[in-house]
């Protein structure tokens, strides 16, 4: 049965349009401007849901006015979470450039993605790393789009949960988590985390900021016939 998808709109709060339960996110919008978090917020419909994650992590469920189908948030007590991976496959990514709601570029770093008479064609995005993250500073190239899917270690069978990035920090080394999800057979415990970064720039100011990452651990049949997991 497909009736939402021409009027998502109708689509009851504590209903979900994906496989998700809830979504992990990095920040915050305060009047209307992003605010960066030291630690999670995780975002759901469902109140059991809300319930399991504050008593896991911290935090309190709050309903939010957000006419999202993820209307209850808890802002919880920590910067980092264990989590499983179904493989590499539990990563997408590609760049994506928005104008509003419209999506005008969209690719791979090489070649379009869509539409679809543009798939496959020549993006003439920027070669170089730097000259890519100016473009999209500038709003003339496009930014990562990542979407990360798991399940967190303490509660397995809670659901499936999402994290969605633009860091470009986290895309220069995507690969190498992938890498490592591909040596595991399996699923794989990670951890999920928004990591302190802190230095002090050659004209004396003090820089202090979180970055998303994620680290591959062990196997997760492994874990789970550790003892002291």
């Amino acid at each position: 049965m497909r009736i939402f998808e021409t009027d998502p709109d109708a689509m009851p709060k504590g209903t979900f349009s994906d496989d998700t339960v809830g979504r992990f996110h990095s920040g915050k919008a305060v009047d209307g401007l992003p605010v960066a978090l030291s630690e999670w917020r995780v975002s759901t419909g469902d109140p059991d849901v809300a319930a399991a994650i504050a008593q896991l992590l911290g935090g309190t469920p709050v309903e939010t006015d957000s006419q999202s189908e993820n209307f209850i948030e808890v802002e919880t007590s920590v910067d980092k979470v264990k989590v499983i991976l179904a493989g590499s496959g539990a990563i997408t990514s590609d760049l994506k450039l928005w104008n509003g709601s419209n999506l005008i570029h969209h690719c791979d770093g090489v070649e379009f993605l869509s539409p679809d008479e543009d798939k496959g064609k020549p993006c003439r995005c920027p070669a170089l790393m730097e000259d890519r993250k100016a473009a999209a500073k500038s709003k003339r190239g496009p930014s990562p789009s990542i979407s990360v899917s798991f399940r967190l270690a303490d509660d397995y069978h809670l659901g499936l949960f999402r994290f969605q990035t633009g860091s470009w920090m986290l895309a220069q080394v995507l690969h190498e988590v992938e890498n490592a999800l591909d040596r595991i057979d399996g699923e794989a415990l990670c951890s999920l985390e928004l990591e302190l970064v802190e230095y002090t720039t050659k004209k004396g100011r003090d820089v202090s900021y979180r970055k998303p990452v994620i680290r591959v651990l062990k196997s997760w049949n492994d874990a789970m016939a550790d003892p002291k997991f």
